[in-house]
Protein backbone atom coordinates (compact mmCIF):
# COMPACT_ATOMS: atom_id res chain seq x y z
CA UNK A 1 0.00 0.00 0.00
CA UNK A 2 2.81 2.43 0.87
CA UNK A 3 4.50 1.67 -2.47
CA UNK A 4 1.27 2.42 -4.34
CA UNK A 5 0.89 5.69 -2.47
CA UNK A 6 4.32 6.75 -3.67
CA UNK A 7 3.28 6.23 -7.29
CA UNK A 8 1.43 9.51 -7.71
CA UNK A 9 4.66 11.62 -7.75
CA UNK A 10 5.86 9.38 -10.58
CA UNK A 11 2.63 10.08 -12.45
CA UNK A 12 3.09 13.82 -11.83
CA UNK A 13 6.66 13.69 -13.16
CA UNK A 14 5.52 11.74 -16.22
CA UNK A 15 2.79 14.26 -17.02
CA UNK A 16 5.17 17.19 -16.51
CA UNK A 17 7.95 15.78 -18.68
CA UNK A 18 5.70 14.53 -21.48
CA UNK A 19 3.81 17.81 -21.74
CA UNK A 20 7.01 19.89 -21.56
CA UNK A 21 8.53 17.85 -24.39
CA UNK A 22 5.48 18.32 -26.57
CA UNK A 23 6.42 20.33 -29.66
CA UNK A 24 3.10 22.16 -29.64
CA UNK A 25 3.70 23.34 -26.07
CA UNK A 26 7.20 24.56 -26.89
CA UNK A 27 6.08 26.39 -30.04
CA UNK A 28 3.07 28.01 -28.36
CA UNK A 29 5.24 29.16 -25.43
CA UNK A 30 7.82 30.68 -27.79
CA UNK A 31 5.10 32.45 -29.81
CA UNK A 32 3.50 33.79 -26.62
CA UNK A 33 6.81 35.20 -25.38
CA UNK A 34 7.63 36.78 -28.75
CA UNK A 35 4.19 38.40 -28.97
CA UNK A 36 4.45 39.63 -25.39
CA UNK A 37 7.86 41.23 -25.96
CA UNK A 38 6.61 42.73 -29.23
CA UNK A 39 3.59 44.30 -27.55
CA UNK A 40 5.76 45.74 -24.77
CA UNK A 41 8.26 47.24 -27.23
CA UNK A 42 5.54 48.72 -29.47
CA UNK A 43 3.64 50.12 -26.48
CA UNK A 44 6.80 51.73 -25.15
CA UNK A 45 7.48 53.29 -28.56
CA UNK A 46 4.00 54.81 -28.78
CA UNK A 47 4.02 55.98 -25.15
CA UNK A 48 7.18 58.03 -25.43
CA UNK A 49 6.87 61.77 -24.58
CA UNK A 50 5.45 63.97 -27.34
CA UNK A 51 8.04 65.75 -29.43
CA UNK A 52 7.62 68.88 -31.57
CA UNK A 53 9.89 70.64 -34.07
CA UNK A 54 9.84 74.43 -33.88
CA UNK A 55 11.73 76.71 -36.29
CA UNK A 56 12.44 80.31 -35.28
CA UNK A 57 13.30 83.38 -37.36
CA UNK A 58 14.80 86.51 -35.83
CA UNK A 59 16.68 87.24 -32.62
CA UNK A 60 13.49 87.77 -30.60
CA UNK A 61 12.13 84.42 -31.74
CA UNK A 62 15.32 82.63 -30.74
CA UNK A 63 14.99 83.88 -27.16
CA UNK A 64 11.33 82.83 -27.02
CA UNK A 65 12.21 79.48 -28.60
CA UNK A 66 14.71 78.79 -25.83
CA UNK A 67 12.11 79.61 -23.17
CA UNK A 68 9.55 77.38 -24.92
CA UNK A 69 12.02 74.48 -24.89
CA UNK A 70 12.72 74.92 -21.18
CA UNK A 71 9.01 75.16 -20.36
CA UNK A 72 8.26 72.04 -22.44
CA UNK A 73 10.89 70.05 -20.52
CA UNK A 74 9.20 71.06 -17.28
CA UNK A 75 5.84 69.88 -18.65
CA UNK A 76 7.17 66.47 -19.74
CA UNK A 77 7.47 66.77 -23.52
CA UNK A 78 10.17 67.84 -25.95
CA UNK A 79 10.46 70.83 -28.29
CA UNK A 80 13.36 70.87 -30.73
CA UNK A 81 14.24 74.43 -31.79
CA UNK A 82 16.00 75.22 -35.08
CA UNK A 83 16.94 78.75 -36.18
CA UNK A 84 16.46 79.65 -39.88
CA UNK A 85 17.62 82.82 -41.65
CA UNK A 86 14.32 84.06 -43.10
CA UNK A 87 10.56 83.55 -43.14
CA UNK A 88 10.53 81.91 -46.56
CA UNK A 89 12.69 79.02 -45.39
CA UNK A 90 10.64 78.69 -42.21
CA UNK A 91 7.42 78.45 -44.23
CA UNK A 92 8.96 75.82 -46.50
CA UNK A 93 9.98 73.76 -43.46
CA UNK A 94 6.45 73.93 -42.06
CA UNK A 95 4.81 73.19 -45.41
CA UNK A 96 7.01 70.14 -46.04
CA UNK A 97 6.29 68.74 -42.58
CA UNK A 98 9.88 69.13 -41.32
CA UNK A 99 8.60 71.49 -38.63
CA UNK A 100 5.33 71.59 -36.67
CA UNK A 101 5.33 75.38 -36.38
CA UNK A 102 7.43 78.47 -37.04
CA UNK A 103 7.88 81.47 -34.75
CA UNK A 104 8.64 84.55 -36.87
CA UNK A 105 10.20 87.69 -35.35
CA UNK A 106 8.59 86.92 -32.01
CA UNK A 107 5.17 88.14 -33.15
CA UNK A 108 3.70 85.47 -35.48
CA UNK A 109 3.16 81.71 -35.38
CA UNK A 110 3.01 79.89 -38.72
CA UNK A 111 1.49 76.40 -39.03
CA UNK A 112 0.59 74.26 -42.03
CA UNK A 113 -3.08 73.51 -41.34
CA UNK A 114 -4.40 72.35 -37.96
CA UNK A 115 -2.23 73.95 -35.26
CA UNK A 116 -0.70 71.56 -32.68
CA UNK A 117 -2.58 72.79 -29.62
CA UNK A 118 0.01 71.72 -27.05
CA UNK A 119 2.88 73.49 -28.83
CA UNK A 120 0.94 76.61 -29.87
CA UNK A 121 -0.58 77.00 -26.40
CA UNK A 122 2.87 76.87 -24.82
CA UNK A 123 4.27 79.43 -27.32
CA UNK A 124 1.35 81.76 -26.60
CA UNK A 125 1.87 81.47 -22.83
CA UNK A 126 5.61 82.13 -23.06
CA UNK A 127 5.07 85.03 -25.50
CA UNK A 128 2.41 86.59 -23.26
CA UNK A 129 4.72 86.42 -20.25
CA UNK A 130 7.58 88.01 -22.23
CA UNK A 131 5.40 90.82 -23.57
CA UNK A 132 4.06 91.43 -20.07
CA UNK A 133 7.64 91.66 -18.82
CA UNK A 134 8.51 94.23 -21.52
CA UNK A 135 5.43 96.31 -20.68
CA UNK A 136 6.27 96.33 -16.97
CA UNK A 137 9.89 97.29 -17.66
CA UNK A 138 8.67 100.10 -19.95
CA UNK A 139 6.43 101.29 -17.10
CA UNK A 140 9.52 101.80 -14.95
CA UNK A 141 9.49 98.71 -12.72
CA UNK A 142 12.77 97.17 -11.64
CA UNK A 143 13.73 93.58 -12.55
CA UNK A 144 12.92 92.45 -9.01
CA UNK A 145 9.47 94.04 -9.19
CA UNK A 146 8.83 92.48 -12.61
CA UNK A 147 9.81 89.02 -11.35
CA UNK A 148 7.61 89.45 -8.29
CA UNK A 149 4.68 90.39 -10.51
CA UNK A 150 5.11 87.64 -13.08
CA UNK A 151 6.41 84.65 -11.10
CA UNK A 152 3.21 83.80 -9.26
CA UNK A 153 2.46 80.38 -7.84
CA UNK A 154 -0.33 78.53 -9.67
CA UNK A 155 -3.58 77.84 -7.85
CA UNK A 156 -3.56 74.54 -5.95
CA UNK A 157 -5.91 71.82 -7.19
CA UNK A 158 -7.75 69.88 -4.49
CA UNK A 159 -9.39 66.61 -5.60
CA UNK A 160 -12.29 65.29 -3.54
CA UNK A 161 -11.53 61.79 -4.81
CA UNK A 162 -7.80 61.65 -5.60
CA UNK A 163 -6.89 59.33 -8.47
CA UNK A 164 -3.81 57.15 -8.28
CA UNK A 165 -1.37 58.39 -10.92
CA UNK A 166 -0.49 54.78 -11.77
CA UNK A 167 -4.07 53.49 -11.94
CA UNK A 168 -4.04 53.39 -15.73
CA UNK A 169 -0.84 51.34 -15.69
CA UNK A 170 -2.30 49.07 -13.00
CA UNK A 171 -5.45 48.55 -15.09
CA UNK A 172 -3.28 47.54 -18.06
CA UNK A 173 -1.32 45.08 -15.92
CA UNK A 174 -4.59 43.69 -14.53
CA UNK A 175 -5.98 43.26 -18.05
CA UNK A 176 -2.89 41.31 -19.13
CA UNK A 177 -3.10 39.21 -15.96
CA UNK A 178 -6.74 38.30 -16.56
CA UNK A 179 -5.96 37.44 -20.18
CA UNK A 180 -3.11 35.14 -19.15
CA UNK A 181 -5.16 33.49 -16.41
CA UNK A 182 -8.01 32.83 -18.83
CA UNK A 183 -5.68 31.21 -21.34
CA UNK A 184 -3.84 29.15 -18.72
CA UNK A 185 -6.94 27.88 -16.92
CA UNK A 186 -8.66 26.89 -20.14
CA UNK A 187 -5.60 25.36 -21.84
CA UNK A 188 -4.35 23.35 -18.90
CA UNK A 189 -7.82 22.30 -17.85
CA UNK A 190 -8.34 20.99 -21.37
CA UNK A 191 -5.04 19.09 -21.12
CA UNK A 192 -6.32 17.30 -18.04
CA UNK A 193 -9.59 16.32 -19.75
CA UNK A 194 -7.94 15.34 -23.03
CA UNK A 195 -5.33 13.27 -21.22
CA UNK A 196 -8.01 11.34 -19.37
CA UNK A 197 -9.93 10.64 -22.58
CA UNK A 198 -6.76 9.58 -24.38
CA UNK A 199 -5.83 7.08 -21.66
CA UNK A 200 -9.38 5.78 -21.48
CA UNK A 201 -9.89 5.36 -25.24
CA UNK A 202 -6.51 3.66 -25.72
CA UNK A 203 -7.14 1.46 -22.67
CA UNK A 204 -3.80 2.54 -21.19
CA UNK A 205 -5.69 3.36 -18.02
CA UNK A 206 -6.39 -0.34 -17.48
CA UNK A 207 -2.64 -0.99 -17.28
CA UNK A 208 -2.07 2.00 -15.01
CA UNK A 209 -4.83 0.97 -12.61
CA UNK A 210 -3.10 -2.37 -12.11
CA UNK A 211 -0.36 -0.60 -10.16
CA UNK A 212 -2.01 2.47 -8.60
CA UNK A 213 -5.35 3.72 -7.39
CA UNK A 214 -7.52 6.01 -9.55
CA UNK A 215 -7.25 8.78 -6.95
CA UNK A 216 -3.44 8.63 -7.15
CA UNK A 217 -3.57 8.72 -10.95
CA UNK A 218 -5.82 11.77 -10.86
CA UNK A 219 -3.72 13.50 -8.20
CA UNK A 220 -0.50 12.96 -10.14
CA UNK A 221 -2.02 14.11 -13.42
CA UNK A 222 -3.38 17.34 -11.92
CA UNK A 223 -0.18 18.10 -10.01
CA UNK A 224 2.13 17.49 -12.98
CA UNK A 225 0.10 19.54 -15.46
CA UNK A 226 -0.56 22.27 -12.90
CA UNK A 227 3.14 22.61 -12.07
CA UNK A 228 3.97 22.96 -15.76
CA UNK A 229 1.31 25.65 -16.16
CA UNK A 230 2.59 27.48 -13.08
CA UNK A 231 6.16 27.47 -14.37
CA UNK A 232 5.05 28.65 -17.82
CA UNK A 233 3.09 31.50 -16.24
CA UNK A 234 6.10 32.41 -14.10
CA UNK A 235 8.32 32.42 -17.20
CA UNK A 236 5.91 34.70 -19.05
CA UNK A 237 5.80 37.08 -16.08
CA UNK A 238 9.58 37.24 -15.74
CA UNK A 239 10.08 37.85 -19.47
CA UNK A 240 7.45 40.62 -19.38
CA UNK A 241 9.13 42.18 -16.34
CA UNK A 242 12.61 42.16 -17.87
CA UNK A 243 11.33 43.43 -21.23
CA UNK A 244 9.42 46.27 -19.55
CA UNK A 245 12.50 47.28 -17.59
CA UNK A 246 14.66 47.14 -20.72
CA UNK A 247 12.44 49.54 -22.68
CA UNK A 248 11.69 51.71 -19.65
CA UNK A 249 7.90 51.26 -19.74
CA UNK A 250 7.72 50.03 -16.14
CA UNK A 251 8.86 52.48 -13.49
CA UNK A 252 8.40 50.35 -10.38
CA UNK A 253 9.36 46.69 -10.86
CA UNK A 254 8.28 45.88 -7.28
CA UNK A 255 4.68 46.60 -8.22
CA UNK A 256 4.92 44.27 -11.18
CA UNK A 257 6.46 41.54 -9.01
CA UNK A 258 3.59 41.83 -6.54
CA UNK A 259 1.10 41.60 -9.39
CA UNK A 260 2.83 38.52 -10.75
CA UNK A 261 2.61 36.92 -7.31
CA UNK A 262 -1.12 37.63 -7.12
CA UNK A 263 -1.68 36.10 -10.57
CA UNK A 264 0.29 32.97 -9.67
CA UNK A 265 -1.63 32.44 -6.42
CA UNK A 266 -4.99 32.69 -8.12
CA UNK A 267 -3.85 30.46 -10.98
CA UNK A 268 -3.11 27.74 -8.42
CA UNK A 269 -6.49 28.20 -6.76
CA UNK A 270 -8.37 28.31 -10.06
CA UNK A 271 -6.51 25.42 -11.64
CA UNK A 272 -7.06 22.98 -8.79
CA UNK A 273 -10.75 23.94 -8.66
CA UNK A 274 -11.29 23.47 -12.39
CA UNK A 275 -8.87 20.54 -12.88
CA UNK A 276 -11.11 18.16 -10.97
CA UNK A 277 -14.10 19.23 -13.05
CA UNK A 278 -12.18 18.84 -16.30
CA UNK A 279 -11.04 15.37 -15.21
CA UNK A 280 -14.68 14.43 -14.63
CA UNK A 281 -15.60 15.83 -18.07
CA UNK A 282 -12.96 13.59 -19.63
CA UNK A 283 -13.72 10.45 -17.61
CA UNK A 284 -17.38 10.21 -18.61
CA UNK A 285 -16.64 9.93 -22.35
CA UNK A 286 -14.40 7.65 -24.41
CA UNK A 287 -13.89 9.75 -27.56
CA UNK A 288 -12.23 13.11 -28.10
CA UNK A 289 -15.20 14.09 -30.29
CA UNK A 290 -17.54 13.83 -27.30
CA UNK A 291 -15.28 15.84 -25.01
CA UNK A 292 -16.43 19.22 -26.33
CA UNK A 293 -19.99 18.43 -25.25
CA UNK A 294 -19.07 17.55 -21.67
CA UNK A 295 -16.74 20.55 -21.44
CA UNK A 296 -19.37 23.06 -22.59
CA UNK A 297 -20.62 23.99 -19.09
CA UNK A 298 -17.05 24.53 -17.88
CA UNK A 299 -16.21 26.56 -20.98
CA UNK A 300 -19.23 28.80 -20.36
CA UNK A 301 -18.19 29.32 -16.72
CA UNK A 302 -14.63 30.28 -17.64
CA UNK A 303 -15.68 32.60 -20.48
CA UNK A 304 -18.31 34.31 -18.30
CA UNK A 305 -15.73 34.77 -15.53
CA UNK A 306 -13.27 36.13 -18.07
CA UNK A 307 -15.78 38.72 -19.30
CA UNK A 308 -16.54 39.79 -15.72
CA UNK A 309 -12.80 40.01 -15.04
CA UNK A 310 -12.32 42.32 -18.02
CA UNK A 311 -15.23 44.53 -16.95
CA UNK A 312 -13.72 44.72 -13.45
CA UNK A 313 -10.68 46.56 -14.86
CA UNK A 314 -13.02 49.49 -15.56
CA UNK A 315 -15.35 49.18 -12.55
CA UNK A 316 -13.81 47.00 -9.83
CA UNK A 317 -16.31 48.16 -7.22
CA UNK A 318 -19.44 47.12 -9.12
CA UNK A 319 -21.77 44.66 -7.41
CA UNK A 320 -21.12 42.08 -10.11
CA UNK A 321 -17.34 42.33 -9.69
CA UNK A 322 -17.53 42.13 -5.89
CA UNK A 323 -19.80 39.07 -5.90
CA UNK A 324 -17.84 37.34 -8.67
CA UNK A 325 -14.57 37.91 -6.80
CA UNK A 326 -15.94 35.80 -3.94
CA UNK A 327 -17.34 32.87 -5.96
CA UNK A 328 -14.84 30.01 -6.42
CA UNK A 329 -15.40 29.55 -10.18
CA UNK A 330 -14.96 33.26 -11.03
CA UNK A 331 -12.66 34.61 -8.28
CA UNK A 332 -9.44 33.52 -10.09
CA UNK A 333 -10.29 35.86 -12.97
CA UNK A 334 -11.84 38.73 -10.99
CA UNK A 335 -10.15 39.04 -7.60
CA UNK A 336 -6.61 39.63 -9.02
CA UNK A 337 -7.92 42.68 -10.90
CA UNK A 338 -9.53 44.15 -7.77
CA UNK A 339 -6.35 43.53 -5.77
CA UNK A 340 -4.05 45.11 -8.37
CA UNK A 341 -6.30 48.18 -8.61
CA UNK A 342 -6.45 48.46 -4.82
CA UNK A 343 -10.24 48.11 -4.60
CA UNK A 344 -10.42 44.82 -2.69
CA UNK A 345 -10.76 45.13 1.07
CA UNK A 346 -8.54 42.80 3.16
CA UNK A 347 -11.57 40.87 4.42
CA UNK A 348 -12.71 40.31 0.82
CA UNK A 349 -9.33 38.87 -0.14
CA UNK A 350 -9.30 36.57 2.90
CA UNK A 351 -12.91 35.52 2.28
CA UNK A 352 -12.20 34.79 -1.38
CA UNK A 353 -9.17 32.68 -0.48
CA UNK A 354 -11.08 30.78 2.17
CA UNK A 355 -14.08 30.12 -0.08
CA UNK A 356 -11.83 28.91 -2.91
CA UNK A 357 -9.84 26.57 -0.67
CA UNK A 358 -12.94 25.15 1.06
CA UNK A 359 -14.79 24.73 -2.24
CA UNK A 360 -11.83 22.96 -3.83
CA UNK A 361 -11.41 20.71 -0.80
CA UNK A 362 -15.10 19.78 -0.95
CA UNK A 363 -15.08 19.30 -4.73
CA UNK A 364 -12.01 17.06 -5.04
CA UNK A 365 -13.49 14.00 -3.23
CA UNK A 366 -16.62 14.18 -5.41
CA UNK A 367 -14.59 14.59 -8.59
CA UNK A 368 -12.31 11.73 -7.53
CA UNK A 369 -15.29 9.45 -6.91
CA UNK A 370 -16.81 10.18 -10.33
CA UNK A 371 -13.42 9.85 -12.01
CA UNK A 372 -12.65 6.53 -10.29
CA UNK A 373 -16.00 4.95 -11.08
CA UNK A 374 -16.25 6.19 -14.67
CA UNK A 375 -12.74 5.32 -15.89
CA UNK A 376 -13.42 1.68 -16.77
CA UNK A 377 -16.99 2.13 -18.00
CA UNK A 378 -17.43 2.04 -21.78
CA UNK A 379 -19.34 4.65 -23.76
CA UNK A 380 -20.92 7.85 -22.44
CA UNK A 381 -21.43 7.76 -18.67
CA UNK A 382 -23.95 9.83 -16.74
CA UNK A 383 -22.60 11.48 -13.61
CA UNK A 384 -25.81 10.77 -11.68
CA UNK A 385 -25.53 7.03 -12.36
CA UNK A 386 -21.87 7.00 -11.34
CA UNK A 387 -22.56 8.75 -8.05
CA UNK A 388 -25.35 6.28 -7.25
CA UNK A 389 -23.17 3.28 -8.04
CA UNK A 390 -21.18 1.72 -5.23
CA UNK A 391 -17.53 0.81 -5.02
CA UNK A 392 -14.47 2.13 -6.85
Amino acid sequence: MSARRRMWPIVARREFVERARDRGFQVSTAITLLLLVGVIVVSAAFNRPTSFDLVVVGAGSEVLGGEVRVAADALGFEVKVLALPDRAEAERAVDSGDADAALVNGDAIVVRDEPPEQLVGLIQAVSLRERSRQALVAAGLSDEQVDAALLQRPLPVEALEPVDARRSESATVAFVGVLLLYGQLFAYGYWVAAGVVEEKSSRVVEVLLATLRPSHLLRGKILGIGLLGLLQLLLIGLVALFASNAVGSLEFPSGAIATMGVVLVWFVLGFFFYAGLFAVAGSIVTRQEDLQTTMTPLTILIIASFIIGLSATGDPDSTLAVVASLLPFSSPLVMPTRIVLGDAAPWEVVASLAISVVSTAALIPIATKVYSRALLRPGRVRIRQVLRAGGD
